[in-house]
């Protein structure tokens, strides 16, 4: 039986996971596998750390290139996050022509181009199954289920602590702080939640799977983010109200722009988002990811499960061995590229020229008149009005007035906003939200 030796770069949660993971179910993959994995080290910045669950003192260094550049090492698994170091590790394996398996979204999603590249320099490949949404196999899916399908759309749930925080709000009406802070309790939400809660790390992987599904590399700075940390129990109140469930999701659609010469644009962002009651991604609760694609061929598909912690995440790193392992027996490691550049769409489409539907919430004064003024400037910019609620109890200077927007150009919506918070009526910044209603 053919042996692989590993070297594993990064000891946390993740780290952990993935060792306890090989030592419970190595000898299963092995005899489905006909390769056995060994762990040659694991390279850590403090060997003496306590660390649950338990790693043998021998297996640990805190040399990470002695490592790398074992001859006796096959494979090398960064698992240690962050873009810097973990890039340097990463190009330092390929060049000797050692295969990499991480976990590391910002690392693929802010130098996948260039590490690509090297991949295919030195003869190696880079497998990356764990960079996005947890145990959910959406890489594989995307690179080769899906390989005969136009990808339309992608909306994605991607972060677990946005969508459990979001869910609190919801059912026990906390805001933003507290959902937060029991988030954090629970273990759910990093010490420094930034990344999470304003839409970045959700934000990485998007752009990941749009790469993937249009066959050119995004740039993520140049894409639409906004997070969840502004959002306030009154709006997931009336968002429900109206059938309506608020997630912080991903989204990836093609324009229907389809001219001769003319490549069609896609739409790339992340945003909370309005879905409806009855749609299968407004019951993805707690910490639990989901990925909704829809493919020319096959329809409508759904992909469900935990998204990050150290099981989900060991799940696809060993998915990602297993590929990597026999690649290597078989003497293909590039059998399947990370990165196939064809150019399926061309480019992203700005924000500013998307079109769908809004939720508007606006605190007025409540006088005769008010809402006709209100509707005065949205017909001017020709924003159609679905629906209007003005929810009862609500009493003193101000009280919120709901609209229900049809489909509008999101340049047009900012214009005529900022023309009606200049109203004497209006007695707060507008909140605004776009909906997502699945329909083509």
């Amino acid at each position: 039986m053919l042996t692989i030796n590993l070297g594993i770069i990064g000891g946390g949660t993740v780290g952990g996971g993935v060792y306890q993971a090989l030592k419970k179910n190595g000898s299963l993959m092995a005899s489905r596998l006909s390769v056995r994995f060994r762990i040659a080290g694991i390279a850590v910045r403090n060997p003496r750390k306590k660390r649950l669950p338990h790693i043998p003192q021998s297996l640990l260094t805190k040399d990470w290139k002695s490592l790398v550049q074992n001859p006796k090492v096959n494979l090398v698994v960064e698992l240690m996050g962050g873009t810097t170091t973990a890039r340097t590790v990463v190009l330092e394996a390929l060049k000797l022509g050692k295969s990499v398996v991480t976990a590391n979204k910002a690392l693929i999603c802010e130098h996948g181009e260039e590490l690509f590249s090297a991949s295919e320099k030195y003869g190696a490949n880079i497998y990356y199954e764990a960079a996005v949404a947890g145990g959910i196999p959406i890489i594989k899916v995307l690179r080769e289920s899906f390989s005969g399908n136009r990808v339309q759309s992608i909306h994605g749930i991607l972060n677990g602590t946005c969508n459990y925080m979001l869910c609190q709000m919801r059912e026990s009406g906390l805001d933003f702080k507290t959902a937060l802070q029991q988030a954090t309790d629970l273990g759910y939400a990093e010490a420094d939640p930034t990344l999470d809660v304003d839409g970045y790390d959700a934000l990485h992987k998007i752009c990941i799977l749009a790469s993937l599904a249009h066959g050119h590399w995004i740039d993520s700075s140049k894409t639409h983010v906004e997070g969840i940390r502004n959002i306030l129990p009154l709006d997931v109140h009336f968002a429900q109200s109206l059938g309506y469930s608020v997630k912080l999701l991903g989204v990836v659609k093609t324009t229907s722009i389809e001219k001769k010469g003319i490549r069609p644009r896609i739409q790339v962002a992340v945003h909370p988002t309005l879905i409806p009651l009855d749609h299968v991604l407004a019951s993805v609760n707690g910490v639990f990811n989901a990925v909704y694609l829809k493919g020319d061929r096959v329809g409508d598909s759904l992909l469900y499960g935990e998204g990050a912690g150290a099981n989900a995440t060991a799940s696809a790193i060993l998915s990602d061995l297993g590929d990597a392992a026999l690649d290597h027996a078989f003497g293909s490691h590039r059998r399947v590229p990370p990165f196939v550049p064809h150019s399926e769409s061309g480019s992203i489409l700005p924000q500013s020229e998307t079109v769908s539907p809004f939720y508007l919430r606006l605190s007025v004064v409540d006088r005769p008149g008010t809402l006709a003024k209100i509707a005065a400037i949205l017909a001017e910019s020709e924003i159609g009005i679905s629906s209007v609620m003005q929810p009862e109890g609500h009493e003193g200077k101000s009280v919120p007035l709901i609209m229900m927007i049809h489909d509008a150009r999101e340049a047009s919506m900012n214009q005529a906003l900022k023309k009606i918070s200049r109203l004497k009526v209006i007695k707060a910044p507008p909140v605004l939200y776009r909906v997502e209603n699945f329909i083509d």
